[in-house]
């Protein structure tokens, strides 16, 4: 693992926040899959990747949902479906994440990332829709996107283009979709904080703290230039870029963890 002192993690996760804000802004996703794979290239381990960056979350999913509320753009049925299946997948996800050896979630990590940089490219060129019927498969859809979530991002990927696939509108789709992150993020980012406490993490109160501030004052930062990049930024080129970015982190990721 790359050591940081604590100033220098503030203004890397700083820097780090910032970008992934910027493309989750311009696409409406991979906040989380981006944050977790550049840490994970860095060298800061799976468990204490994700627990930070779900603590980031926290913050950010708390707003977005907000706003989708008051534009009335969630569909509340759909929601409580949704919500507490992601959070039953997120926290086995989270507890298994921290209770496994390192050796063997990192290459793990490493190829579900460069499984979603290359599905984020394939939907992007050949425009792949998942048909599915959001009365039948909205509860395991939410259990799985929970899970895999926990361990590197991509509930919205995931999640909310199946949903869209299945007919649903886009705008309520991307509201319930983000209201039920809320509350997935929060819960896996208590059970990574209780292992944190427990001394389960590789990682301390400290350094947590550090980190989490950065990604969120970088967040923060880049939310008034996120619906500039979202105007003029062709989604479809974005979404291959970020594909690439995601899938090149992974296989570098992979390498470092196998050496």
């Amino acid at each position: 693992m790359i050591e940081f002192s604590l100033s220098n993690a503030f203004w890397i996760f700083c820097v780090v926040g910032f970008l992934a804000q910027l493309i989750d802004g311009a696409l409406g996703m991979a906040y989380g899959v981006v944050c977790i794979a550049v840490l994970s290239a860095l060298g800061v381990p799976p468990a204490a990747a994700s627990a930070v960056v779900h603590a980031a979350e926290v913050f950010t999913t708390a707003t977005a949902a907000t706003s989708h509320a008051v534009h009335k753009n969630i569909d509340w049925r759909l929601f409580f479906r949704l919500a507490p299946a992601g959070v039953v997948g997120g926290v086995v996800g989270a507890y298994l994440l921290t209770a496994a050896p390192s050796e063997l979630i990192a290459p793990l990590l490493g190829c579900y990332l460069a499984l979603v940089g290359v599905y984020l490219i394939v939907r992007a060129v050949r425009r792949l829709e998942f048909r599915a019927s959001q009365s039948k498969w909205a509860i395991p859809l939410g259990a799985v996107g929970g899970f895999l979530d926990s361990w590197g991002g991509g509930w919205g990927p995931i999640v909310a283009s199946t949903l869209i696939g299945g007919g649903k509108a886009p705008r309520q789709v991307v509201g319930t979709v983000t209201a039920a992150e809320f509350f997935l993020t929060s819960a896996i980012s208590a059970t990574f904080l209780v292992a944190l406490l427990r001394g389960d993490l590789p990682l301390d109160l400290t350094t947590y703290s550090v980190e989490v501030a950065g990604l969120v004052v970088g967040g923060i930062a880049a939310a008034p230039l996120a619906g500039l990049v979202a105007r003029f930024a062709p989604a479809r080129l974005m979404t291959v870029a970020v594909g690439t970015l995601v899938l090149g982190l992974a296989g570098w990721h992979i390498y470092r963890s196998l050496q």
